[in-house]
Formats: structure tokens, sequence, C-alpha cells
């Protein structure tokens, strides 16, 4: 049963991939993390697994360390990718840690070896954690340099079957233009992951918007600034962009 905004009495993604940017933790302060930001948003993920939602998440690590800034500088890039990295496995487990003061049970998988920090990454493993209830933490990106936390939270989400990528941001989606800068800039509801690649829109790196065309994978686009959002984007209310492949999804129907 749907209510007039789109939404229903059940979530409307059973199992999602929430992306989350390494600046979110950071909320308004100048603290690398913060622990009233991570609290709230982590009070929001206990919130959609209460619901039976299963969550897989992947962290950037830009409050700590960005590769492609640090090689604008003069750091080697695949050494400063590496650095960055290491700054998302930092980030998840500050998000596990923030997650049990809740009262959530969650698993760190990460593509650099660690093993007294974290799980290695393991597909079948992530799955078992999902379907007891656990949040998933993937840290490290996609293990290798020239790939952003985008790209891994599209590749993490494909492996673990997630329904849907849901990226929070501090924009309430996918606009024709940068609003900050354009008034006249448009949000869209709805658009195709063929046309955010063509208008060059910037929702994610090419690499990741490609993963999600070439395996009809849908994004989701919403604000992390409203508290109660990653409720109402698994409740399947109309908040934000959903990014997916129209032609696609209309020919099914």
């Amino acid at each position: 049963m749907s209510s007039p905004d789109g939404s229903t009495d059940r979530p409307r993604y059973p199992r999602i991939l929430l992306k989350l940017s390494g600046e979110a933790l950071m909320g308004e302060s100048s603290s690398t993390i913060d622990r009233a930001t991570i609290d709230s948003i982590c009070g929001q993920i206990a919130e959609v697994v209460r619901l039976g939602v299963q969550v897989g998440l992947v962290v950037g690590g830009g409050n700590i360390f960005r590769g492609v800034s640090g090689a604008a500088e003069g750091v080697d890039r695949a050494g400063g990718d590496a650095i960055g990295m290491l700054a998302t496995c930092i980030n998840a487990l500050s998000l596990q840690d923030a997650l049990a003061r809740q009262g959530i049970d969650a698993r760190v998988q990460t593509s650099i070896a660690m093993q007294n920090v974290a799980e290695p990454f393991d597909r079948q493993r992530a799955l078992r954690h999902l379907e007891r209830g656990r949040v998933v933490i993937f840290g490290g990106g996609t293990g290798n340099p020239y790939f952003t936390t985008d790209t891994a939270a599209c590749l993490r989400a494909l492996e673990i079957r997630a329904s849907v990528v849901m990226k929070a941001t501090k924009v309430d989606g996918v606009y024709t233009a940068d609003p900050c800068r354009d008034r006249d800039a448009r949000r869209f509801e709805t658009i195709d992951v063929t046309e955010v690649l063509s208008r060059d829109l910037k929702v994610m790196d090419a690499a990741a918007i490609s993963l999600c065309r070439d395996n009809q994978l849908p994004l989701l686009v919403f604000s992390m600034n409203t508290p109660g959002n990653i409720r109402r984007a698994v409740m399947g209310e109309r908040i934000g962009t959903l990014v997916q492949n129209i032609e696609t999804r209309l020919a099914r129907e």
C-alpha cells in the first residue's frame, strides 16, 4: 500500500549500500571526526536496521587525506591513494564503534589486510553478516590506486546484491548545475544514468556510474543534512534524485 508521497508501510529496499563521504563525519566542526555528527548518522542507520533493512556501508577518507589533493601537492599518486585507503579504514572503525553505542552489531571488512583490527574482505562472509542483521562496513576502497570510494561503493553493492546504492551528500539530489552557484539550477527527481554521463553531472566518477549503468544498479542521491532522510529513502519516499536505466526499466514494465 503506497501513500501519496510514494512511501509504503514497509521498506522499499531490503538491502542497501550506503555511501558516505569522509567529510560527512566532520559535520560543521573543525574536528576530523565529530562525535555528535557520527552519532547522529549512526542513529539514522540504526533506525533502518531495526526496520529489517540489511545495510552495507562504504565511507570515504577525505576528512583525513585525499590522494588527489596529495598528488597536487607533490605526493606520488599511488602512494597518496594508499594513504587515503588507510584513512577510510580509520573512518570505518569509527563508524563501527558509533554503531555499537547505538546497540547495532557491525563488522569492518577491508580490502587491505589488517587482521588484528578488521576482517579481510570476503563476499560470502559479508553476505552472512548481512543476513544476520549486522551492518558491514567496507574499508580500504577497492584496494587499488586511481579508484575512488564511489567506485568501491558500486562494486561492493553489486557483490552483495544490494537493491540500490544510496549516496548521502550535502545537497538534496542531482541538479542541472551547481545549485550553490546557479540559482536557476533545477533538481531532477529521476534521471537516466546515460544522461548523467553525457552531461558530466559529477554525481559520481565515470567508472562508478558506468558500473551502475552496465549492471542496472539504481543510485539514489539525497541530503544527509535532514534528520531521518535515510529512513525516508529506504521506505521509498520521494526524496533526492533516483539515477537509473530508465529505458531498461520501462521495457521491463
